[in-house]
């Protein structure tokens, strides 16, 4: 998939989330990096490298992950869970739209559990 059409993807999924304040997406060649901000400490870090097929979405707070999911050549699809961020968990692969509703879906539970 190319890069302008997992950005298309992306803000499109994203636009559905009211607690996402404000993004900042940058692409280059066939790479996009860039963050979903929700507020002072929480963002959504997302990396995509259509060479690669590399994908990396990082729920952070202050700069440290809490929850992810991740595609790469070495380790393939796997979630980095809430409960232990630091696990790999092996996963089936997931489209953008599937990624942003889990996302969404561990942002209501974190908030709850806050």
């Amino acid at each position: 998939m190319d890069v302008g059409y997992f950005l298309n993807q992306l803000l499109e999924e994203l636009s559905n989330l009211k607690f996402v304040k404000n993004v900042d997406f940058n692409t280059e060649a066939f790479i996009l990096k860039g963050k979903a901000f929700i507020d002072d400490h929480h963002f959504l870090q997302v990396y995509y490298n259509s060479k690669t097929n590399t994908i990396a979405f990082s729920l952070l707070k202050d700069n440290n992950r809490i929850w992810g999911i991740d595609y790469d050549y070495l380790r393939g699809w796997h979630l980095h869970p809430y409960t232990n961020p630091r696990e790999h968990i092996p996963i089936k692969p997931k489209s953008v739209k599937q990624i942003i509703m889990d996302f969404a879906e561990i942002w209501g539970v974190y908030i709850v559990q806050k």
